[in-house]
């Protein structure tokens, strides 16, 4: 309703709170997964269940934060899991991003499909509120890390420069049509 209140998926400031909204417990649903097929090399098990009501409730609690003007930058996550929507999100950006380790750091969380879930960079002005009212709406929500640097650095990994994600994204293409 109004361009001046929309959200795109590229990073825009430094030092900004970067937040997952609808992750319930036990999040990591690796089952016909992009990470299944091409990591492991398998295509097994059920796709992620589908809760129409949870998608509902996280779907228009977004919406009304960008409608509000509270968030500018707003991802959701499918194909490729949390981890691969945070790397589309610093691309588009060209803004890396510190990462708090995860709960449970394991693949399925990383990579996991689960559906209703979405990305959002706030101010850490107002990231106490937002999570109180995720709260008060019985919302998961936690904070995954900030926003800042030239590359993705997530604890006890090495940091992966943006520059070689994006030569490595931008490269495909070309030697795939040079092979066709």
């Amino acid at each position: 309703e109004n361009l001046d209140r929309m959200a795109t998926i590229a990073f825009k400031a430094q030092d900004e709170v970067i937040l997952v909204i609808g992750e319930k417990p036990g999040a990591g649903w690796l089952g016909q997964s992009l990470y299944l097929r091409e990591i492991a090399g398998e295509e097994k098990g059920a796709p992620p269940p589908v809760d129409l009501k949870h998608e509902l409730a996280v779907g228009n609690f977004v919406r009304s934060l960008i409608a509000g003007g509270r968030v500018r930058t707003c991802h959701d996550i499918s194909d490729g899991g949390l981890l691969v929507a945070v790397a589309e999100m610093a691309l588009a950006g060209n803004m890396g991003c510190h990462l708090v380790e995860p709960a449970t750091p394991h693949h399925a969380t990383l990579f996991g499909e689960d559906q209703g879930r979405y990305l959002i960079e706030i101010s850490p002005a107002v990231a106490d509120d937002i999570l109180a009212r995720t709260k008060m709406l019985a919302l998961p929500a936690r904070v995954i890390g900030r926003v800042g640097g030239d590359a993705i650095t997530l604890k006890g990994e090495q940091p992966k420069p943006l520059a070689e994600l994006s030569e490595t994204h931008e490269r495909w293409l070309p030697e795939y049509m040079g092979q066709a």
